[in-house]
């Protein structure tokens, strides 16, 4: 049996659909729970993190503004996981366990970092029910799905990813 290498950019390609699949999903089931939880101005309170006071203002603008910067986030965190997974096989082969602790250290990440750096400079005191709700939202509705797309897009068949064509 031969072994054939496969070039950077077919490794890079392979990684795109598990990328774009996986924070579509996290990203509409976030932003799902969010319009649960918060109403349907929600992407007008993301976008406020980047433009501060001119956030309160309703727009359709501010609305797209809010959507992309939440999406953008979401395929960050799927870009993050994906590139990860080359490196640290265990990530698709524990992908439930991986999934649900990427989806902790994501929220920790967003509540520590990204809040604290936004126009809202968000730094607490955090309520119990909200740090329950986000760490459940960010396990279940961010990490998994990311993980699960990971290793559902990159088997099977003959696109399978086996670490040996990593």
């Amino acid at each position: 049996m031969s072994t054939v290498s496969i070039s950077t950019a077919e490794r890079k390609h392979r990684l795109v659909l598990p990328i774009l699949v996986g924070g579509s999903i996290a990203g509409l089931l976030d932003m799902t729970s969010a319009y649960i939880s918060f109403g349907r101005y929600m992407p007008i309170g993301i976008a406020g993190g980047l433009v501060g006071a001119a956030g309160r203002h309703v727009s359709v603008g501010q609305y797209i503004l809010g959507l992309s910067i939440h999406y953008f986030i979401a395929f960050s965190a799927a870009t993050v996981y994906c590139l990860a997974s080359k490196k640290l096989d265990f990530l698709r082969e524990h992908f439930m366990v991986c999934g649900i602790f990427y989806g902790i250290g994501f929220f920790l990440f967003m509540q520590l970092v990204v809040l604290p750096l936004s126009a809202y400079h968000a730094m607490g005191p955090y309520q119990y029910r909200g740090l329950v709700q986000g760490l459940l939202a960010h396990m279940f509705l961010i990490g998994l799905p990311i993980a699960l797309s990971l290793r559902m897009l990159s088997r099977g068949g003959e696109g399978s990813l086996d670490s040996a064509q990593y």
